[in-house]
């Protein structure tokens, strides 16, 4: 029996041909659609990102036209919400997510993929409305997709500068590379199965905490902390148990997640309203000192969920709602991947070494 070569993990295997993003995570460079990450989120909005990630992957999309079909599909979304929302009643917030992601389907005259991205905020603001008692809030079409998300989450308007943080935080999550959750979302895509199948499996790949279900655990780590005379034995105490900092340390990022900076001047430009910005930034400092002390040779900066969950928590975003935001922007991601792979026409069916008894 000849053996395959294998790698744990699948590191370093190639499992597609993209147009859509690449990671550097020895020089710290994410590039979207052509753009670095810093220069995208600053140069345009979500629907500007989403645009040009569809175009990549071969669906020509225009961003103003996109914005209006957004409006229209997040109105078309809620008027379902009274057959969706009973489905979710017994669930917590993130598990009741997954069961809407699943229940929402093709609509008449709409893409697929502009029905799910219009779907998502809708769903997220309302479920994150429900688990505090409250009646979701219809959206307004004549919005953007993170003004009217942050609208429908507090049913009253945002600041600009609130809309725009958030608007910026959704571009930079909007893809990553061949992260877990866009490659579950590709194989799922690659049976032919529609875009609504690809991106449920693409959430519950994200679900994870090992991908994009740790962020509110940094807000906890900084509450925990409360002043900055607990910095060094709070953290240091942490270190010495064998835990693990919340925001720091990437699987790929060999040096400063470059989505980190982005979302610290997002932050920056909310006040420190809600949030001790400079206990945050000390923290962050003291952090990556005792991280290089106590790891030497192997480098833990700070990763997007550090001010990810500075940003959302100073958004008011509730915590259990953190993994539902992350997929409103990750879904242009996961969209543009699956039309991409479905494009090729090839079944991912990679190998396995069988390792269990033979028969006599």
């Amino acid at each position: 029996m000849t053996l395959h070569q294998t790698t744990a993990g699948l590191d370093g295997v190639t499992a597609a041909m993209t147009a859509l993003s690449h990671v550097d995570g020895e020089g710290g460079e994410l590039i979207i659609a052509g753009s670095r990450v810093a220069q995208l989120a600053a140069e345009t909005d979500f629907e500007g990102a989403a645009a040009r990630l569809l175009s990549a992957a071969g669906k020509q999309t225009d961003a103003s036209e996109l914005r209006a079909k957004l409006g229209e599909a997040r109105r078309r979304a809620f008027a379902r919400l009274d057959k969706i929302l009973p489905a979710t009643e017994a669930l917590a917030l993130g598990a009741g997510f997954r069961a809407a992601i699943a229940a929402i389907d093709r609509e008449e005259g709409l893409d697929d993929e502009v029905m799910l991205l219009g779907a998502m905020p809708v769903l997220a603001a309302a479920l994150a409305r429900s688990a505090e008692g409250l009646a979701p809030v219809a959206p307004d079409a004549r919005l953007g997709q993170a003004a009217d998300m942050l609208r429908m989450m507090r049913g009253q308007a945002a600041s600009d500068a609130e809309a725009a943080a958030l608007d910026a935080y959704l571009v930079t999550v909007s893809d990553h590379g061949m992260n877990a959750s866009t490659f579950a979302a590709r194989v799922v895509a690659s049976t032919q199965a529609d875009l609504f199948m690809a991106v449920t499996a693409g959430y519950c790949a994200l679900s994870g905490p090992l991908h994009g279900g740790a962020p509110a655990p940094v807000l906890d780590m900084l509450e925990a902390i409360g002043k900055a005379d607990n910095i060094a034995p709070w953290i240091d105490a942490a270190l010495a148990r064998g835990e693990r900092l919340m925001g720091f340390g990437h699987r790929i990022y060999k040096v400063r997640d470059p989505r980190a900076d982005v979302l610290k001047r997002s932050v920056g430009t909310l006040g420190s309203e809600g949030m001790d910005l400079g206990l945050a930034a000390e923290v962050e400092g003291y952090a990556r000192e005792a991280l290089a002390r106590a790891k030497p040779g192997r480098r833990l900066d700070t990763n997007v969920e550090f001010y990810t969950a500075i940003l959302l928590g100073a958004l008011d975003i509730p915590r259990e709602a953190f993994t539902p935001v992350f997929a409103v922007g990750r879904t242009a991601g996961w969209v543009a991947h699956a039309l991409e792979q479905q494009r090729t026409g090839r079944l991912l069916r990679p190998a396995s070494v069988y390792t269990g008894p033979m028969p006599a």
